[in-house]
């Protein structure tokens, strides 16, 4: 955790300097108050002079406003310092986990990342703030204290090393118990977050399959867990606090006693013992303030260290040291030896491919549920790296191009049609956002959307709620391929996205796509024998393996696996 804050609190120096000097200010008046009490007590109230009662009374209350003045700047400014940290580690986390690849996203899961982004931020900006306002005067006023009370009653010391001795080892055992709690905590936060995302997205199938009360046992049992480690650290401190005032109440009447026992043999004045059991209760309030803060140490330390596990993961795909451009972008892609698995599984997803997309062609992918089809599109925009082999765009591998140019001259219409909250021109215009109302119009009526697009009366405007839920299936699959085709790029990837399509409007959109993309390079993987039946090219894929390529009467002609797709699909009459 410190190596964390030394390095985001690292500009704002000068604010935390701010904060040092108003802390010390403040503890400065808070010790000098009960001073300025025993002098009442010892040279105005016993001597009977009430002139000096009210001069010593008006600097008291100089005091005690200065010190709301001062507190009050010192929790502004030090509530900007934690705001101010929270908005760079929330930026920096976004930022990394943007950067993540596949793998890293496998790491943590969603739920994690999303509890660490908010959550986790949050401890550790609770913590600031309250260290920065209360901790560093708790210490000032502590040591303060201590110096004071001694300065006021030498021969009453033992019973106040006693009682900080008790509290500084209360304190000791606080930390020490709640560390693990900490840590706890918030990994059953992290699984009450994944049963609630799964419960919320899922609904329809639990409803479907009558199994609401069995997701409200699991809701309850994460929900208990979390309780539970709460409680136990609630308990925990509260049994503390309890003890630490009980200790100081013994200190108090021990002080009386004795200090009563010094006042009758003239050896200690009535002020000097007032002040003395003053600072002694500042001891005590501020050591429960100390403990109260360092409370939150083991799970902001937690909360840190999960953040660090974030920051500190470097993506396996990430640009070049010495990048490489393509001298012009055609969209040609090329595939040499490629061989990929992914981490962990023992045989590989694809196998030995050698393959070529060429500008001005459209090539289409099919073959049997995992044989690795939407792997290989993903390798083109390295989504994925191949394991062995080169995936080769534009004439230049694509590990030596930087990420965001690649992927710039890349249209991508991924299997699950995913739309952002807003507006459906704000959703097309994620393509390129200098596009204007017109393009997204002629992208739409390419992408078969134009229709139930003007149906809406705001039209481009129309309200997109998150994921696209306002839609239907096949909308949101049209509406994402007219994304694609606003950035009218040289290369165009669509994943089985026509999946959702009635046969009428896929055949009016391939027809559609082949006049708009005529010069690009097209890349179906479909399911349906259909959607790509009349590419320029169709490779089949046979548990990650090329087991044809060709046009659709070639392939009929010589290719078994084909063969059976379009006879399961098509019917026996359309093999002869």
């Amino acid at each position: 955790m410190v190596s964390l804050l030394r390095t985001f609190l690292r500009p704002y120096a000068w604010l935390l300097a701010v904060i040092v000097v108003l802390q010390a200010i403040e503890a400065a008046g808070n010790l000098y108050l009960p001073n300025l009490n025993g002098h009442i007590i010892d040279d105005g109230v016993v001597q009977s002079d009430h002139d000096y009662i009210w001069r010593m009374g008006a600097r008291m209350l100089f005091v005690s406003i200065g010190l709301s003045v001062v507190g009050v700047i010192c929790v502004y400014v030090s509530s900007r310092v934690a705001s101010s940290l929270a908005d760079r580690l929330r930026t920096a986390v976004y930022r990394r986990v943007q950067s993540f690849s596949s793998v890293e996203m496998g790491r943590f899961e969603i739920s994690s990342l999303t509890t660490r982004s908010v959550n986790d931020v949050q401890q550790i900006q609770l913590f600031v703030q309250l260290a920065l306002s209360l901790l560093m005067i708790a210490l000032f006023t502590f040591v303060g204290a201590v110096v004071m009370a001694v300065r006021e009653a030498p021969r009453l010391t033992p019973i106040l090393l006693v009682t900080i001795a008790v509290l500084l080892v209360l304190t000791g055992v606080v930390v020490v118990r709640l560390l693990p709690l900490g840590r706890s905590v918030q990994d059953r936060t992290d699984r009450i977050n994944q049963v609630l995302r799964e419960q919320i997205s899922g609904v329809r199938v639990t409803r479907a399959f009558l199994r609401t009360p069995w997701e409200r046992t699991r809701f309850a049992v994460s929900n208990d867990e979390v309780t539970d480690v709460s409680i136990r650290a609630a308990r925990l401190f509260s049994v503390v606090f309890a003890v630490a005032a009980g200790v100081t109440n013994l200190a108090s009447v021990a002080v009386i006693w004795f200090g009563g026992k010094q006042i009758s043999d003239g050896s200690l004045e009535i002020g000097n013992l007032t002040s003395f059991i003053l600072y002694l209760l500042q001891i005590l309030i501020y050591t429960v303030i100390a403990v109260a803060v360092l409370a939150m140490v083991p799970r902001a330390a937690a909360s840190a260290d999960r953040i660090g596990e974030v920051l500190t993961s470097v993506p396996l795909i990430g640009d070049p040291e010495r990048p490489e451009r393509p001298e012009a972008v055609t969209g040609l892609v090329e595939l040499r030896d490629v061989t990929f698995g992914y981490a962990g599984s023992e045989r590989p997803v694809l196998h030995d491919l050698t393959l070529s997309f060429r500008p001005g062609r459209t090539t289409g992918i099919i073959g049997g549920t995992g044989s690795g089809k939407s792997t290989l599109l993903r390798l083109v925009p390295r989504l994925l790296d191949a394991t062995t082999g080169e995936v080769r765009v534009n004439g230049v591998n694509v590990t030596g191009q930087p990420v965001g140019e690649l992927r710039a001259g890349i249209g991508l219409v991924p299997q699950t049609a995913f739309l952002f909250a807003g507006t459906i021109a704000s959703n097309l215009r994620l393509a390129r956002p200098e596009a204007s109302d017109q393009e997204l119009w002629a992208a739409l009526e390419t992408a078969q959307a134009k229709d139930f697009v003007e149906t809406y009366r705001d039209g481009l405007d129309t309200r997109v709620e998150r994921g696209g839920v306002n839609f239907s299936g096949g909308q949101r699959q049209r509406l994402a391929i007219a994304r694609a085709l606003v950035r009218r790029p040289d290369l165009y990837l669509f994943d089985d996205c026509f999946s959702a399509l009635d046969a009428a409007t896929d055949t009016r959109l391939r027809a559609a796509l082949r006049a708009g993309t005529s010069e690009a390079t097209v890349v179906i993987v479909a399911q349906r024998a259909s959607t790509i039946m009349h590419a320029d090219q169709i490779i089949v894929l046979d548990n990650g393996r090329v087991d044809g390529v060709g046009t659709h009467d070639e392939l009929l002609a010589g290719c078994r696996t084909y063969q059976e797709i379009v006879e399961s699909q098509l019917g026996v009459g359309s093999i002869a």
